[in-house]
C-alpha cells in the first residue's frame, strides 16, 4: 500500500489538468453598446457624496428612511440569506476535490452458529466472541477530466450571481423607499397649497352667506360658491388618502407595522434635483448589478456543459480502509490486528449514451439562454438611462415653464383680487383666476415630485454609484 499511493497521487496529479468542455469567455456586446451617450453627459460635482446614493438629495429624513430600511426589510434579509446559501454550496463543491476521510468503529459480541454450511464435513462447535474494529475510510474521486472542478467553477459563478442579485435587491429597495418618500412629500406639498385656496374659499362662501342672507346677491352665486368650497374639501380628502398609502408603502419598505408607522408632514424642496455624472456605457455594464448577475449565469451554465460532457468519461476512484480487528481490547492495536485494504474502482457508461448526449446538448441551450438573457439585461439598461436622461432634460423645461405660468397666474389672481374688492369685477371671476393658480401650483409640485422621481430612476439605471472620472 505505501508504494501504491504515491503513484496513485502522482497519477492523479498528471491527469488532473484535463478538462472537458469549453473554457469560458465573456460574451461580445460591442453590437448593442454605443460609445456615446444620446444625451450631453452631466459633468461630475465633486462636492456630491460618492457612497450610499440617496445623500445626494441632501435629506435628513430620506435618509433616516434609508438607514431604517437597510436593517429591517425582510426582502433584502432574505436576498442576504441566499448570499451565504450559495456561498456555502460553492464551499461544498470546492471540499470535492479533496478525500472523504472518515472514521468509525463497530463493538459487537456475536454467536457463530455449529451448523455452519461447508462443503467438507467438519465440526465446528457454535461460539460466542466479541469483535472490535476501530478504523478509518478513504475514498476519492480523481477528477481526471475536470468534472469536480467544472462544477466547482459553476458553483462559484453561481454564488457570484447570487451576490449580484442582493446588491440588485438593495438598489431596487432604496430606489422605492425614495420614490415613496418623494411621493408622499409632493402630497404634503399639494395638500398646504389645497389648505391655503380653502381657506380663501371659505372666507368667500361666508362673504356671500352674508350678502345672500341681505337680499344684495343671487342665491345661485352663494351655491357656486358652496360648491366650490366642497369641491376642495374633496381634493384634500384624496391627498390625504394619497400620502397615507405612500406611508404605508415605506412602512413596509422600511419593515415596519404601517398601524405605528408616521412621517411629519413637509412641503417638497423647491430646488432642483442634483445632476447625476455619467460615464460610458462600458461602465455602466461593470457596475450595474443585474448585468454582473446575468454574467455570471453564463459562466455557471457554461461549467455545467464541461460537467455534463465529463459524464462520457470514465470515473476512477481510489478506495482504501485501514484500521483494527480484534476480540478483545488487550490486543486491539497491535501489528497483528492491523488490516487495511485499498485499491481503485472504475466505471464506464457503456448504456444510455443517448441520455448524456442530450444532457450536454440541454446545458448548451441553458447557456444560449443565459446569453440571451444577458444581452436582453445590457438592452434594458441601455434603454433605461435614455429614458431616464430624456424624462430629466424634459421636465427640467416643463418646472421652468410652469414656473412662469405660476408666477403669471400668482400675479393675476392678485389684481384680479384687487378688481374684486374694489367692486369693478365679480366674485366668480376672483374663483376662475384663484382655480388657474391653484392648478398650475399643484402641477408644479408634481413635477418636482417626478424630476425627483426621474433622478432616482437615473441614479438605479446607472447602478447606484458614480465616481470622478
Amino acid at each position: 500500500m505505501t508504494k501504491f499511493v504515491p503513484a496513485a497521487l502522482a497519477l492523479s496529479i498528471s491527469l488532473s489538468a484535463c478538462t472537458v468542455g469549453p473554457s469560458y469567455q465573456k460574451p461580445d456586446t460591442a453590437d448593442i453598446t454605443p460609445s456615446q451617450w444620446r444625451w450631453q453627459p452631466a459633468a461630475p460635482q465633486d462636492h456630491a457624496p460618492r457612497g450610499p446614493w440617496w445623500l445626494v438629495f441632501r435629506d435628513q429624513e430620506l435618509d433616516r428612511l434609508q438607514t431604517l430600511a437597510l436593517a429591517a426589510n425582510p426582502t433584502l434579509q432574505a436576498a442576504a440569506a441566499r448570499v451565504d446559501q450559495a456561498r456555502a454550496g460553492a464551499r461544498i463543491s470546492a471540499a470535492n476535490l479533496s478525500p472523504n476521510i472518515r472514521l468509525s468503529g463497530d463493538a459487537k459480541r456475536e454467536q457463530s452458529s455449529g451448523n455452519w454450511p461447508t462443503p467438507i464435513p467438519a465440526d465446528i462447535p457454535s461460539a460466542t466472541y466479541n469483535s472490535l474494529s476501530p478504523r478509518f475510510d478513504l475514498s476519492y474521486e480523481l477528477d481526471l477530466w475536470g468534472k469536480v472542478r467544472r462544477s466547482l467553477e459553476s458553483a462559484t459563478a453561481t454564488a457570484a450571481s447570487t451576490t449580484a442579485s442582493y446588491h440588485s435587491v438593495l438598489l431596487t429597495l432604496t430606489g422605492d423607499v425614495a420614490a415613496q418618500y418623494f411621493t408622499l412629500r409632493a402630497a404634503d406639498t399639494e395638500t398646504e397649497a389645497l389648505r391655503r385656496t380653502l381657506a380663501l374659499r371659505l372666507q368667500g362662501r361666508d362673504l356671500l352667506q352674508a350678502k345672500a342672507t341681505a337680499g344684495t346677491i343671487p342665491e345661485t352665486d352663494l351655491a357656486r360658491a358652496q360648491t366650490e368650497v366642497a369641491t376642495t374639501q374633496a381634493e384634500l380628502a384624496d391627498l390625504k388618502r394619497q400620502r397615507q398609502e405612500a406611508c404605508d408603502t415605506l412602512a413596509l419598505l422600511c419593515g415596519q407595522a404601517a398601524s405605528r408607522f408616521q412621517i411629519a408632514p413637509h412641503p417638497l424642496s423647491t430646488q432642483a434635483p442634483p445632476r447625476i455624472p455619467l460615464g460610458l456605457p462600458s461602465t455602466l455594464l461593470e457596475r450595474r448589478p443585474d448585468i454582473a448577475a446575468a454574467e455570471r449565469l453564463i459562466a455557471a451554465r457554461n461549467a455545467d456543459i464541461g460537467v455534463a460532457t465529463a459524464a462520457y468519461f470514465p470515473s476512477l476512484n481510489l478506495i482504501g480502509s485501514s484500521g483494527y480487528l480484534s476480540k478483545d481490547s488487550e490486543a486491539l492495536f497491535t501489528s497483528d490486528s492491523s488490516v487495511w485494504n485499498f485499491g481503485p474502482s472504475v466505471s464506464l457508461p457503456l448504456s444510455g449514451i443517448a441520455v448524456l448526449h442530450f444532457n450536454v446538448k440541454r446545458q448548451q441551450a441553458a447557456r444560449a439562454e443565459a446569453i440571451a438573457n444577458y444581452r436582453q439585461t445590457i438592452l434594458t439598461a441601455l434603454k433605461d438611462v435614455e429614458t431616464s436622461l430624456a424624462q430629466t432634460r424634459y421636465l427640467s423645461e416643463q418646472a421652468d415653464a410652469l414656473a412662469q405660468a405660476l408666477a403669471a397666474s400668482t400675479r393675476a389672481t392678485e389684481l384680479i383680487r384687487a378688481s374684486y374688492q374694489a367692486g369693478t369685477l365679480s366674485y366668480f371671476e376672483l374663483l376662475d383666476a384663484e382655480r388657474t393658480r391653484l392648478q398650475t401650483e399643484r402641477q408644479s409640485a408634481q413635477v418636482a415630485a417626478q424630476r425627483h422621481l426621474a433622478t432616482v430612476r437615473l441614479i438605479k439605471a446607472l447602478g447606484g454609484s458614480w465616481s470622478s472620472p
